[in-house]
């Protein structure tokens, strides 16, 4: 697996033109982004953080469909006891 990582991580640094630590830095803040984006849903379907400031942190369209997601499973639940 370390081997394939590092494959990977050669090869796109040589496609881009960039250094391997750069390709290491941009994967690490796409990480970030998307497990921050994670908890602040988390926290707002909980009830841990009211919808604007959610909306705040990381947008209407995130937030939006988060709560489409919750609706369908809801939804799902509910067809399943009543099946």
């Amino acid at each position: 697996m370390a081997a394939e990582l590092t494959d990977r991580v050669r090869r796109i640094a040589e496609e881009r033109g960039v250094s391997e630590s750069e390709v290491f830095e941009r994967a690490l803040e796409r990480g970030l982004k998307e497990l921050w984006e994670d908890l602040v849903l988390a926290q707002y379907l909980d009830d841990e953080l009211d919808r604007e400031e959610a909306i705040e942190r990381v947008g209407r369209a995130k937030v939006k469909r988060a709560e489409r997601e919750l609706e369908i499973v809801e939804e799902d639940v509910e067809w399943g006891l009543n099946a």
